[in-house]
Parts: structure tokens; sequence; C-alpha cells
């Protein structure tokens, strides 16, 4: 049995839904598909909820609401031609339309947004995908049942925006289920994305979470591979934004995506590719590879436009290439908070004290570095100000003063044997110094296959420092 997921950028139009619907038909062994929105459709509900959050938008609403619906409603028309067969859809999408421009002017009326509220804003794109497809494959002969994620006991621990599933309690959920359709040959169609709490509220997993959601049923249902269907060949060694010819790649903020500088990776390990990752390659959600590693499960990052191509396997086992380095990976979404103070690297609790104030204000701490006068957190660029605020607020005798550092970015080196290779951290340095970029700080042995640094991002000395390295590692 497989799991199948389809991303948002493989959901773009009436082809790319024929197209996906064709993979999924190829594949003869039971399977279960994991859906995320459209494409876009996410980024534009939560750039709107921005602009809804005052009084007097119901013309923006009902605006905002007719257009996302035309469209939705188009593409089922253009896949489902026959009325007769899409007439349940039809009816599904209009009511669920109807609900999310309810919601749109309550947050109008109180002019806010809580986290409950966006998470179930969110889960909509989603909801509308899943629906589509299903009448969709069903032109194809493929016998499906379409599930929300919050009505199927994909339980979560309830943290709105971030959300872990609870893996015991939705595994039992999800075999209960699922397993009964498996035998009957009806392939399980689920929105990907979000779960919900055990008091049903629904919980998103954070942008790209449909991998992650992918993962989870995979585990539950002790899948034999889980298939990441993307509008990229793979992993590579380098963004090619950065090595190649511009009119020639997808433009990214982060990343690794395919291009004919960049070399394919065949093979990853799965602690290899949660690195990439971590450090800025979006093509997989971070936390995807967890539940699936706990089971062994292979992983496979395919192009749903190139399917020929076998793509980037992720398994339990790598290997370490000649040149060590296997990928480069980088992060322009970043700051550094840095607090300083006399001996706060040293004295007993400090730390404890400031990441708990952090962690109250709902900040995620990406790494620390310390030092006996300075400690330095690495924190997402929007998280900079609030975490200011509430280490200012808290009045920590050890804190002398903070200093907001912003301006710069992070490159991460991953290969397997990465650490224990005796001079390959003086060839990484050496290509950047020849590039006349200075590094801020370096952190080095939390993982045996990765190690990052930061930059200051002045002009172009992010793309200097890449190419740099790239070079000395892929001549």
């Amino acid at each position: 049995m497989k799991v199948l997921k389809f991303g948002g950028s493989s959901l773009k139009d009436v082809a790319s839904i024929k197209t996906v619907a064709r993979i999924i038909s190829s594949t003869k062994e039971l399977r279960v598909v994991v859906f995320s929105a459209f494409a876009g459709v996410t980024d534009r509900l939560s750039n709107f909820l921005v602009e809804c959050q005052r009084q007097g938008a119901e013309d923006r609403i009902r605006k905002f609401i007719s257009q996302l619906k035309n469209e939705h409603l188009s593409l089922l028309e253009k896949s489902v031609p026959a009325k007769g067969e899409r007439q349940t859809v039809y009816n599904l999408l209009t009511n669920s339309f109807n609900r999310l421009e309810r919601f749109l002017y309550g947050v109008s009326y109180v002019e806010e947004i809580s986290p409950r509220s966006r998470d179930l804003i969110l889960s909509f794109g989603e909801r509308f995908a899943v629906a589509i497809m299903s009448a969709a494959l069903g032109r194809f002969g493929i016998r499906n049942r379409p599930f929300e994620a919050d009505t199927i006991g994909m339980i979560t621990d309830g943290d709105f925006g971030n959300a872990t599933v609870i893996l015991p309690v939705a595994t039992k959920n999800l075999r209960r289920l699922f397993l009964p359709l498996l035998k009957s040959d009806v392939t399980p169609l689920v929105t990907g994305f979000f779960g919900c709490d055990s008091e049903s509220r629904t919980t998103t997993f954070g942008r790209g979470g449909s991998d992650y959601s992918a993962s989870v049923i995979a585990y539950a249902l002790d899948a034999r591979q889980l298939e990441i269907w993307k509008d990229v060949d793979g992993f590579l060694s380098v963004s090619p934004e950065i090595v190649q010819d511009r009119s020639q790649s997808r433009l990214s903020r982060r990343g690794t995506y395919a291009g004919k500088a960049s070399r394919l990776l065949d093979v990853l390990s799965y602690d290899e590719a949660a690195e990439l990752a971590y450090f800025g390659a979006e093509i997989l959600h971070p936390r995807m590879v967890e539940p699936a590693m706990l089971k062994d499960i292979p992983i496979i990052i395919r192009n749903t436009f190139n399917p020929a191509k076998k793509g980037t396997a992720i398994i339990k086992k790598g290997y370490e290439t000649k040149g060590v380095v296997k990928s480069i990976a980088y992060d322009q979404n970043i700051a550094v908070l840095k607090i300083h103070g006399a001996g706060v690297g040293y004295k007993l609790g400090a730390l404890h004290d400031i990441v708990s104030h952090i962690s109250k204000s709902g900040i995620n701490i990406k790494s620390v570095i310390t030092s006996q006068t300075c400690i330095n957190l690495l924190l997402a660029k929007e998280d900079l100000d609030l975490a200011y605020q509430a280490l200012h607020k808290a009045h920590i005798r050890v804190i002398e003063h903070l200093e907001k550092v912003k301006d710069i970015a992070l490159i991460g080196i991953v290969g397997e044997g990465l650490v224990k290779t005796k001079g390959l951290a003086a060839r990484v340095f050496g290509a950047v110094a020849t590039a006349a970029v200075n590094v801020e700080m370096i952190s080095a042995g939390a993982s045996s296959v990765a190690y990052y640094f930061i930059i200051k991002e002045k002009g172009d000395a992010l793309t200097r420092a890449i190419k740099a390295i790239h070079s000395e590692f892929f001549k």
C-alpha cells in the first residue's frame, strides 16, 4: 500500500488535474491520496485575513468569495463536464463557500482574528481541493471517498498554527476508518495541512503541512512507500537561482530546487533530508520525515510533470559521497536576538529563564549559540520584535542589554560524514573567504550530517558565498 501526496504546485489547472488523475490511476496497488489546496489558494486566504480585520469589509469579502468560488466551480465544470456527475460536489462546494463567507464576516465584525479562527479559515483550500479531485478521479474510474482531516480522528496536541499529531490516537482512528475501504478497493482522499484537537477544533501543521499529513497517514497504515509529488525532480545540490541562468530557475526566498547547474540527489538519509528542510529547503515540511522514519518507510520525491524521473529517495541509511557535501541550503527569513550580560552564558538558570519567556510568547527558537557574555537566539524574522519585547518586559537580572540583528542569512551544509571529515570545514570557509564574505557565527556538532553558519546579507554576499562553496565541492 502506498500513500501519495500532491501539493498545490501540482494542482494548478484542469490540465494538471488530469495529469494527477493519470498518475493515481497508474498506481495499481492500494493507495491513500493526500491533497494540498490548489496553487496559491492558502496564501490568498492568509493575505485576505489581513484585509478583512476591520469594519466595513463586507463588499471586499463578497467580492473575494465570489472570485474564489467561481474559480473552483470552473475547475469542477471543466474537469467533470457532465452536470449530473458533478452536482453533489457542486452543492458541497457551495455550502463550504457559504461557511467561509460567514467566518470572514465574523472576523470583520470583531476586527481581529484568533489563532483558532485563523486555522479554521486557512483549512478551506484543502477542503475545496479534495471535493473537486474526488469528482475528477471518479471520471477516471477510480472509486474513491473524500475525507476532511478534522473529521477522521487525526487528533493533534492543539497547538494552533504548528500542531503535532498524537500518533497512537491517530493510528487507531485512521486504521479503523481506512482499512475496510482499502480492502474494498476504495481510495481514501484526504485533506492535508490540518487535523483537529481533542475538542474537534481545527489545527494546522504550518506552511507545507500536507507533507506531514501524508507522513502521519503512512505511519498509521504501515505503508510500503510514501510518494511526495511536487513540480521539481527532487532534492538538488544547490538552488539553481544561485548558480544558473535565472531565466531557467523557479525563484524562491528559500530552498533547494531543480536546475541544470544543480545536481539531482538520488538518495538522502532521513537525517540529511530533515536537516535540509530545517535549513530552508521548502521542498519538504521540516517535520514530515519523523513519522515515516519511525517505521522505516521510504519517501520518494517525484515530479508530477516529469514522472519518468526517479526523483530522490529518502531512506534510513544514506551514503557518503566522495566530496562529502551533498547539498547547500539557505534561509533568508532569519534574525538574531543577541542577549548581552556579564557571565550570561554561564550563570545557572539564565538560559532557562530566557527560553521560558520566549516560549510563553508563542515563539519558536530555531537555534541557540552561547558564549560567556552573550546568548544568541536564532529566530524567524517576524518573531524578532515580539521576542525583544518579551525579554525587555521580563526584567531578567543577568540581561544587560538586547540587540536585534537583521539583514543576515543562514547557509546550511549537509552530507553524510560531514562532521567527521578532517579539513572539510576549512575548505568551506576558505571558499567563503575567497568570495570576500565574512562569517558572523557558526554552529557545528548538533548534527552528524550538517552544520550551518550565518553571514551578513549585504548586496550579493549570499549568492557569492553559495557559488563559491558549490564551485569548491562540485567542480
